[in-house]
């Protein structure tokens, strides 16, 4: 057995995929057929002895589409072309159809309804005696828009003949009405001219409906090019996995070094790795040592320190040391590569989901078609003229014509997504949004979606006779010349507090363990415990303080004078400031909250105190996240995964909703449902709620489709005639028909009064719940904060002043005031001054 993937173009809905899917089943020797809408790809597991790739792509060619295999996942250099070129082939496409269409339209439907509003219109085509030249104009302005939307009629008869209509079937059967009627009216306006039979000449006149089926062939392309657009980008996420891989790779090979494609690397080469480079496969490492940013495959912001020994992964960087390690995976068994298969994997098993408008077409239209041939024949065998039963059943084709059902979705989807951008979030799909409104459980990645993603200070301890700036001056004095992946926070603290920096000598890096350099003839040490331990340095009652520095999540540092303890520097990614509301939010609406992370459990454990979440997943390696996802599925949970890490690429894409948070990496990014641009996880909460508004204005837009079809069909096939004299023209059964679509637009703009969820204390629009007056917000500008206690102790300072309700923002250097009472700027000042801290503008 043997298993290949396929692109497929030309599918428009969910029929299309059963029809793909039931062509290609047919064939002997297939064993499983799996067709993914969404990324326009088919999977198919099938004996290659008795059955060829070139047989399975004519199966699709014959069911109306277009397949193309796709190259093997381990190929890295070739595995994205052939679906990135003829998906982006599609769209493009779709794009110059749209504009082709549309430069004809407007001039149709100013010769077809100029006059009705009142435009400038050109005395010929107002004569009677002209009539043909008015319809014939008309009906060589629609030839374009129709020729160039021939897809619709090739594939829409092609599947109405095989019993499977779809969206293009409707599409076909009521362009194909109008345009067919027009042309039947230019006949009689042609008979009537030549017999002097002015009445049939101006009865005609007004019965040309090109317009109408030339108005459904350019808004439904409309709507399939915004898709398509959609769809393209699912291709990004593999595209910068690929770019991840390093394109070459420095071996040493009898002795000496040379530089060779990455594809020719084998199992046990010596691979040289230099400063700044990323690893091109994975390996152990035989000499040398280094910090390595293992943030593109673990998510986790502080690089790892490597020595000889240990393992690193490809795509890795190198931050400053030289190594050279052993090649133990290499090609598609790399970490990367396994992360790539796991992406697609997880893309492709995604069942498509069922468009509710081609589930109410399924059974629409070969009905409408069956109401509008009996009408005809009936009115016929009731003794009436040809032309009147025609326009009967013309008149129900059109105004049961798919252009409200076509607008239903996209329009409700593009105002949606446009107010989600408004604020924020990207949402890539209707798919996307259909399933936010399911979600139960939401799956939060640590670092970068709960946390900043980046290193500070958050403790300062000191002896008594030691300040804490001068333990920063000394700790940042030291970590200046150090590759220490801490370094960078303390260096940032010491810029915060605007210290200098001391002269040092004899500085020592001693890896895994910390630093030493002289001072003023004095032994200076930052570092870990192990380092204080093997210089006998007595740690005191730091010991404990570090126990419960590391208990809430956080890395102490030890410095040392000499064989004298000064304090514990302690350095952590802190909380963003609105991770808290956010999971409480959550809570409120009844979701399951989980936490995976790559941390140790006793971080997570802190984290996990902090935001009162009920379960978290410790130590998960970046294949493990995929597996929790899957877990919580097989339990029957709609899951969503919020994540920033190229590890959390594969989860992503597996959960029911990805959402990668905007601050990630691209490839998080690209693999994701949707977007919070703002890396706010209050977004996600706005995310859901809009999911919810958007699919409730789509069903309502379906449904008054559908009603006004339920209600105009019976009079439009003559049922109150007989009766009451109603007699539906084709050209009210138009009017209905465009009725129906306003009405959808409208209903659709209700979404645009649709407000995000913000936070009471942040830099979204600020909702005011209580009933109590407002009489001003301020904001203010704070200098001197540097660590999560400076912004609680200013917090609490703020809070105490009466009438004030503050938040502090550490990361802006910024409090946000909302002052129930009038209270002056120099009193706020002064609070702020006394604690040791400056405000230095007032807004």
């Amino acid at each position: 057995m043997r298993t290949e993937k396929f692109d497929v173009t030309g599918m428009t809905c969910s029929s299309c995929v059963a029809h793909v899917e039931k062509s290609v089943s047919k064939l002997e020797g297939v064993k499983t057929v799996n067709v993914n809408l969404l990324t326009n790809s088919m999977t198919v597991n099938y004996d290659d002895a008795q059955l060829s790739t070139t047989s399975i792509e004519q199966s699709v060619e014959e069911a109306g589409y277009q397949a193309h295999i796709r190259p093997m996942a381990g190929d890295a250099s070739l595995s994205l072309s052939p679906k990135i070129d003829f998906v982006q082939q599609e769209q493009d496409e779709m794009k110059q159809r749209w504009w082709i269409s549309f430069a004809f339209l407007i001039p149709l439907l100013y010769i077809s309804m100029g006059h009705m509003v009142g435009l400038p219109y050109p005395h010929v085509f107002h004569d009677p005696q002209n009539a043909l030249l008015f319809a014939f104009t008309q009906f060589l302005l629609v030839l374009p828009i129709a020729f160039v939307n021939k897809k619709y009629f090739q594939t829409g008869f092609k599947t109405l003949f095989r019993a499977a209509p779809n969206m293009d079937s409707l599409i076909a059967i009521g362009s194909s009405a109008a345009i067919v009627y027009g042309i039947y009216a230019i006949y009689q306006i042609g008979y009537g001219l030549g017999h002097a039979d002015m009445e049939t000449v101006n009865q005609f006149s007004h019965d040309l409906y090109f317009e109408s089926g030339a108005t459904i062939l350019t808004l439904i392309t409309l709507g399939k090019y915004l898709e398509a657009k959609s769809k393209n980008r699912t291709s990004d996420a593999i595209t910068k996995l690929m770019d991840l891989a390093p394109k070459t790779a420095v071996v040493i090979r009898d002795g000496s070094e040379m530089e060779i494609p990455v594809e020719q690397v084998v199992v046990g080469d010596m691979v040289v790795v230099k400063p700044g480079q990323r690893i091109p496969v994975d390996g152990v490492l035989e000499s040398g040592n280094s910090s390595v940013d293992e943030s593109a495959l673990t998510g986790e912001s502080m690089p790892v320190f490597k020595e000889k020994g240990d393992s690193v992964m490809s795509a890795s960087i190198n931050k400053l040391g030289y190594f050279t390690l052993r090649a133990t995976k290499v090609g598609k068994d790399t970490t990367l590569a396994h992360i790539i298969e796991l992406v697609e994997d997880a893309s492709s098993s995604k069942a498509p989901i069922s468009k509710l408008a081609d589930q109410i077409s399924a059974v629409f239209v070969p009905v409408v078609m069956g109401i509008a041939l009996l009408a005809t024949v009936i009115w016929l065998l009731l003794g009436y003229p040809f032309d009147f039963a025609l326009s009967i059943g013309i008149a129900v084709l059109v105004i049961s014509c798919p252009c409200a059902l076509g607008l239903a979705t996209p329009v409700a989807i593009m105002v949606g997504t446009g107010k989600g951008a408004e604020h924020g979030i990207l949402i890539k799909s209707a798919e996307s949004l259909e399933m936010a409104g399911k979600i139960d459980t939401i799956v939060l990645d640590k670092t970068g979606t709960l946390t900043e993603g980046k290193p500070r200070v958050t403790d300062v301890f000191a002896i008594s006779s030691v300040s804490e700036n001068d333990l920063i001056e000394l700790a940042a004095s030291l970590e200046k010349q150090s590759e220490h992946p801490l370094s960078e926070a303390i260096l940032q603290e010491m810029e915060n507090r605007k210290l200098k920096l001391k002269n040092i000598e004899a500085f020592l890096a001693i890896p895994g363990r910390g630093i030493e350099a002289m001072i003023l003839g004095k032994k200076y040490s930052v570092g870990n415990e192990k380092l204080m331990m093997e210089r006998s340095i007595d740690l005191n009652d730091f010991a404990d303080l570090s126990n419960r520095l590391a208990d809430e999540g956080k890395t102490p540092l030890f410095i040392a004078a000499d064989s004298h303890i000064l304090g514990i520097i302690a350095v952590a990614d802190i909380l963003k400031s609105t991770s808290k509301e956010a999971i409480d939010q959550f809570k409120n609406m009844d979701l399951e909250v989980v936490m995976l992370t790559g941390d140790h459990a006793k971080t997570a454990a802190a984290i996990q105190g902090q935001l009162g979440i009920s379960t978290v997943v410790a130590e998960v390696l970046p294949q493990d996240k995929d597996k929790e996802i899957i877990k919580l599925q097989a339990a029957g949970k709609t899951v969503a995964m919020v994540g920033d890490g190229i590890n959390d690429a594969p989860a992503l894409m597996r959960s029911d909703l990805g959402i990668a948070i905007g601050a990630g990496t691209d490839v998080a990014i690209e693999s994701a449902d949707v977007v919070l641009m703002k890396s706010d996880l209050l977004d996600a909460v706005t995310t859901l709620r809009l999911s919810k508004a958007v699919m409730l204005n789509i069903r309502q837009n379906l449904f008054w489709a559908f009603f006004y079809n339920v209600i105009g069909i019976p009079l439009a096939a003559g049922l109150f005639y007989g009766v009451l004299g109603w007699k539906l023209n084709p050209m009210f059964a138009a009017a209905a028909m465009s009725f129906s679509s306003v009405t959808v637009v409208l209903n659709a703009l209700r979404l645009m009064r649709f407000k995000p969820t913000a936070s009471l204390l942040n830099n979204h629009e600020i909702l005011i719940t209580k009933t109590d007056t407002i009489m001003s917000e301020k904001t203010l500008q704070i200098k001197g904060m540097s660590c999560g206690h400076c912004s609680a102790r200013v917090e609490k300072v703020l809070n105490a002043i009466d009438g004030v309700e503050a938040k502090v923002d550490l990361e802006s250097n910024s409090a946000k005031l909302i002052l129930s009472k009038d209270v002056s700027d120099e009193t706020i000042k002064a609070a702020v001054d006394n604690i040791g801290y400056e405000v230095t503008e007032v807004s």
